[in-house]
């Protein structure tokens, strides 16, 4: 089986936070995952696209959210599908033309799949507690800077 292969080394808490605020991210705001996302090991931050800016309410409730999912202890599986079966399953509208046939198709629990290359915890458990450390909102545009403040090992 050829499936592309991740570009960088990636911070695995974080990058399965990422998922997860993703997927809060489209329940609460209706918008699509983040398209735009720098994902590192202290601090991170995500771009969406919407309508008006959050409000610290809903802020709130998005970082309160995170947690709770967080706080499930949701098992992080993988499985391989044909790009066409995980269509129906997944967006596949943003996977680069070179994309190999077969995906990589990552799962919190049943609260996010995602297909992705990149590297991820076994369990929410291991991630800590998400905090949002700044935002801000110009023309469409929300980002989103945020970090774990994860367990010690």
């Amino acid at each position: 089986m050829e499936i592309n292969q991740p570009k960088k080394e990636y911070c695995e808490p974080m990058h399965t936070c990422e998922h997860i605020l993703n997927q809060t991210m489209v329940r609460m705001f209706g918008c699509g995952r983040s398209m735009n996302a720098h994902i590192e090991k202290k601090k991170s931050k995500c771009d969406y696209l919407l309508a008006e800016a959050p409000t610290e309410a809903q802020i709130q409730e998005l970082t309160h959210k995170v947690n709770e999912i967080i706080d499930s202890h949701l098992p992080v599986t993988i499985d391989f599908m044909k790009k066409a079966d995980a269509s129906e399953l997944v967006d596949v509208s943003k996977l680069p033309a070179d994309a190999s046939e077969t995906l990589r198709i990552v799962h919190v629990g049943e609260y996010d799949a995602c297909a992705c290359i990149g590297q991820h915890v076994e369990n929410t458990s291991e991630l800590g507690r998400f905090e949002i450390i700044s935002h801000d909102f110009e023309n469409g545009h929300w980002r989103v800077r945020f970090k774990l403040d994860t367990p010690n090992p």
